[in-house]
């Protein structure tokens, strides 16, 4: 079973940019797709991110694409959230997820990942 730990979220200004990191501890070698989702208190998690396990395609939210970018490193350890020009509204609790499955549609879905990280808190504010 992969475990997943997130890191990187903290307080930053309206403007301003995070990385976020996802290690990945995968000690079965799975061939697994990667996701990232937010959640706020009250409701349910919000597609973000994905990127196959090649890291060779990614997928955004319509609404994030341009400021956020997702990426493996070469050693498919760590899966990495780039967030730019983030705004009072990209604030939540981000998560890491894995999937296996390989249907395109399915990466939007929270239901879709197996396995998750706990989470770690974003918090843009002047």
């Amino acid at each position: 079973q992969v475990q997943l730990v997130e890191s990187g979220g903290g307080l930053v200004q309206p403007g301003g940019s995070l990385r976020l990191t996802c290690a990945v501890s995968n000690p079965t070698g799975t061939m697994y797709n990667m996701g990232w989702f937010r959640q706020v208190p009250g409701k349910g998690r919000q597609f973000v991110a994905a990127i196959n396990y090649i890291g060779s395609r990614t997928y955004y939210e319509d609404s994030l694409e341009g400021r956020f970018t997702i990426s493996w490193d070469n050693a498919k350890d760590t899966v990495f959230l780039e967030m730019n020009t983030l705004k009072p509204e990209d604030t939540a609790v981000y998560s890491c997820a894995a999937t296996t499955t390989w249907r395109l549609r399915d990466w939007y879905t929270a239901t879709s990942y197996s396995d998750w990280g706990r989470g770690t808190q974003v918090t843009v504010s002047s």
